[in-house]
Parts: structure tokens; C-alpha cells; sequence
């Protein structure tokens, strides 16, 4: 295949994807989180591997990008840039607990925590089974009377069905999937940045 070919590919990919995103799962992330924002809650962001990346991101832009005309943004915080913290938790207290354990000392009623997670916390490789941590995470949120919100793919995982709001790029690819979590992240701070900016 050449050059040409792959890249035409990839990119018919990436529009079938687009027009396959659940629009209305998008609107109701964007309206939990604009409720945060009214309420003064604090939003804290996870995920493993490429999806901590995004997770940072995601706390940056909820933080600044969303901020204008005078008005504050979102309290947010992501849970994978302490890394001296991450270490010493994943020491003591084991993998899975990474993020549980850092909730316990922060989570309040009402926050929100958003989990990033390609197979939603399903799967299995040398270190058995993946992302447990998230769901871990994402059930102590609910109990502590918070929301959660899910970014996932391929079939959302037990991620889909265990988040107040789970938003599943549908297709069985890690790299597009991580790209169009980027993108939505992106896509939910203007939304939520011209809904703040309009009062």
C-alpha cells in the first residue's frame, strides 16, 4: 500500500468515526459538567498510558480554556501529574488503588470525576487485567455522591455501563480512538467555555 492509499484510508476512518459519535451522550457530559461549574464542584480527570496524557489535557483546558470574559473556569485537577504521589501509591498501596486512594483525601458530594480509558476497563495483558484502577475510581465517586463521565471505545467496556455518562468512539483502534478522545475533550471545553461566556 502507498503513502497515498494509507492516508486516504485513515482518513475515511476518521469521517465514518466522526459521523458515528453519539452526539447526545456528548450533550449530556457537556450539561454534567456545566452543572459542576454552577455548583462551584471540583472536576478531577484519569487514565493509563496515552489516556493520562489526555487526562492532563483535559484538567489544563477544563481549568484555563473554559475561562473567559471575566469568569472563572472549571475547578479541575488531574490525578496522574502528581508523580512522586503516583509512585508512592502504586508502592504501598498496588496499581489498582492509584486513583481510589487519591479520591479518599478529595472527593466531595457533587464533584465529578472523569475516567479516560481506550477499552472502557476491560482486557487482560502481562499485568492481568487492565485499567481496574479506573473502576475502582469511578465506583467510589458514585457512592461518595458524585457523577462520573467516561471516555471509552471499541465497546465501551464495563466503563459503558457502570458511568453516569459514557462516550464510546465506536471503532477497534487504539490509535484512532485516543485521537477522537483529544478531540472531544476539546470539543466539550468550547462548548462549555461559550455556555459560561452566555451565563
Amino acid at each position: 500500500m502507498s503513502n497515498k492509499e494509507l492516508i486516504q484510508n485513515y482518513l475515511s476512518e476518521v469521517k465514518k468515526v466522526a459521523d458515528a459519535l453519539p452526539a447526545e451522550d456528548i450533550d449530556r457530559a457537556i450539561e454534567l459538567l456545566f452543572e459542576a461549574w454552577q455548583n462551584g464542584s471540583r472536576v478531577f480527570t484519569c487514565g493509563n498510558g496515552g489516556s493520562a496524557s489526555t487526562a492532563t489535557h483535559f484538567a489544563c483546558d477544563l481549568e484555563k480554556t473554559t475561562a473567559s470574559s471575566g469568569k472563572r473556569g472549571l475547578k479541575a485537577e488531574c490525578l496522574n501529574d502528581n508523580i512522586p504521589l503516583m509512585l508512592a501509591l502504586i508502592n504501598d498501596e498496588g496499581f489498582e488503588n492509584l486513583f481510589y486512594e487519591q479520591l479518599r483525601d478529595k472527593f466531595q458530594p457533587g464533584d465529578v470525576l472523569i475516567c479516560i480509558s481506550v477499552h472502557g476497563g476491560v482486557g487482560r495483558d502481562k499485568a492481568q487485567l487492565w485499567s481496574q484502577n479506573l473502576i475502582k475510581a469511578m465506583r467510589y465517586a458514585q457512592d461518595k455522591g458524585g457523577k462520573t463521565i467516561g471516555l471509552s471505545g471499541f465497546d465501551g467496556g464495563p466503563m459503558k455501563e457502570i458511568a453516569d455518562v459514557c462516550i464510546v468512539v465506536p471503532i477497534n483502534s487504539t490509535p484512532l480512538v485516543e485521537s477522537f478522545h483529544l478531540m472531544l475533550e476539546h470539543l466539550i471545553c468550547a462548548a462549555l467555555r461559550q455556555k459560561i461566556e452566555e451565563g
